[in-house]
C-alpha cells in the first residue's frame, strides 16, 4: 500500500506540472511519468494486491510488490527501463493470479478481468518499447474499465437471470479489448470503434447493474450507486467523443477525453468501493459517513469545470478544473482516513448491520473481494 500511496502522490505532483500551475516536486521526468504512476503505480497496484489477498497464496504478493516497487524505481535516477521493466514483470505476475482463480472456479466475470490484465500488460510492453502514451491509451483504459465492468458483473450475477447478460458481457469485452488493439494500430477509425465498444460497455452496465436500483436507497447505498451513476455517465461522454472525433492525442480533446476515463470514472469508482475494498485488503475499519459526499462532488464539478475549459480551449479554466480533481483526491484521502481513525484501527469489518458468509473460494473475489466476501440481508450488503 505504500508505494501505491507514493506512487498516487508523485501522480498527482505531475498532474500539476502537466497543468503549468506550482507543484512541491519538479523534476524533469516527473511529468512524463503522470499516466504510468496512476494507471500501472497506484490503480494497478491495488487492484493486484486485491487479487493477491483473495488467492491467498504467498507468490501472488510478487504482483503488487513488483508494480509497486517499480513505480517507484521510476522515480529515480536509475535508468526508466529498470522500473518499467519491474512493473511489466508484476503485471505478468497478475496473469498468474487469474490463472489460478480460473482454475478454482472459471466464472465469466474473471475471464473479463483477465483481459483487462492482458491490456495492462500490452500497455507496459509497450511503454517498455517506447511508443508514446497517446499512442496506447485506449490499452490503459480497457484495463482499467474492464477490471471494473467484471467486478460490476459479478456482483450483478445475483440479481440476473439466465445466460444472455454474461454473454453479452463477455461480447462488449471482448470488443472492447479489440478495438484497443484496432485504435493501436489504425488510430482514426480504431479509436471511433473505442468509443462505440465503450458506449456498449455503458449500455450493459446501465441495464443491469444494481446501482439503478440502488440509488433510491439511503446511506452507503446511494452513496455508492450515486458515485458509479456518474461514473458510467462520464465513461458514455468519452465513448461518444471517440466516436465522433476519432483518434485525439494531444491538446484539448486528448485531455478532456482522458480524464473524462480516468477521473470521471474510474476514481468515482475508487471513491465508491474504498468503505469496502480498503477494510477487506487491510483489515481496518472505515465506515460510510455522509462527508464522503464532499470530495466525490467535488472531484466531478471539478472535472465538468475542465472539460469546459477543454471545450472553449482555455488554460486558465482547465487550469482551476484541474487544480480542483487533485484537491477533490487529497480530500477524500483525508475523509477516508479521518474515517477510519475515528472509528478505531484493528481487525475490524466495516460499520453496519450486516451478515457476512464466505464465497465457495478466491475466485469469487477476482473481481472484487468485497463485493463476492460479503453478502447481507442489509441493502448495504446488496449493494
Amino acid at each position: 500500500m505504500i508505494p501505491a500511496a507514493l506512487a498516487l502522490i508523485a501522480g498527482l505532483d505531475a498532474a500539476l506540472l502537466l497543468l503549468g500551475v506550482p507543484a512541491p516536486l519538479t523534476f524533469d521526468r516527473l511529468p512524463a511519468l503522470h499516466a504510468p504512476l496512476l494507471v500501472f503505480g497506484f490503480i494497478g497496484t491495488l487492484v493486484v494486491l486485491e487479487r493477491a489477498v483473495a488467492l491467498r497464496r504467498w507468490w501472488g504478493f510478487l504482483a503488487p510488490v513488483l508494480i509497486g516497487v517499480g513505480s517507484l524505481l521510476c522515480l529515480t535516477p536509475l535508468p526508466l527501463a529498470v522500473g518499467q521493466l519491474a512493473i511489466t514483470c508484476g503485471l505478468l505476475v497478475q496473469l498468474a493470479l487469474y490463472a489460478a482463480i480460473w482454475r478454482r472456479q472459471a466464472m465469466t466475470a474473471t475471464a473479463v478481468q483477465a483481459l483487462a490484465a492482458f491490456a495492462a500488460v500490452g500497455g507496459a510492453l509497450l511503454w517498455l518499447g517506447g511508443v508514446p502514451i497517446p499512442y496506447f491509451t485506449a490499452l490503459l483504459a480497457t484495463f482499467l474499465v474492464l477490471t471494473i465492468t467484471g467486478e460490476r458483473l459479478e456482483l450483478a450475477r445475483i440479481a440476473i437471470v439466465g445466460p444472455l447478460p454474461e454473454r453479452l458481457a463477455l461480447g462488449a469485452a471482448i470488443a472492447l479489448a479489440a478495438a484497443s488493439l484496432a485504435a493501436l494500430c489504425w488510430p482514426d477509425w480504431g479509436f471511433r470503434l473505442f468509443g462505440v465498444a465503450l458506449l456498449a460497455q455503458v449500455a450493459w452496465l446501465v441495464r443491469y447493474d444494481v446501482a439503478t436500483k440502488t440509488i433510491r436507497a439511503t446511506g452507503m447505498t446511494r452513496y455508492i450507486a450515486a458515485c458509479l451513476l456518474a461514473g458510467y455517465a462520464w465513461l458514455a461522454i468519452a465513448g461518444a467523443v471517440w466516436l465522433s472525433a476519432g483518434a485525439l492525442l494531444d491538446g484539448f480533446g486528448y485531455d478532456a477525453v482522458l480524464h473524462a476515463v480516468f477521473l470521471g470514472f474510474v476514481m468515482s469508482m475508487i471513491m465508491a468501493h474504498a468503505p469496502l475494498i480498503l477494510p477487506a485488503v487491510l483489515r481496518i475499519r472505515l465506515p460510510y459517513r455522509p462527508i464522503m459526499y464532499v470530495p466525490a462532488a467535488l472531484l466531478h464539478l471539478a472535472l465538468v469545470v475542465r472539460v469546459i475549459g477543454d471545450a472553449i480551449g482555455s488554460v486558465p479554466v482547465v487550469q482551476v478544473g484541474g487544480v480542483g480533481n487533485v484537491v477533490a483526491i487529497l480530500l477524500f484521502i483525508v475523509v477516508a482516513a479521518g474515517s477510519a481513525i475515528a472509528s478505531g484501527t484493528g481487525a475490524g469489518r466495516p460499520a453496519g448491520p450486516r451478515r457476512e458468509t464466505r464465497s465457495p473460494g478466491p475466485a469469487t473475489v477476482g473481481g472484487g473481494s468485497v463485493d463476492a466476501h460479503v453478502t447481507t440481508a442489509s441493502p448495504e450488503g446488496q449493494q
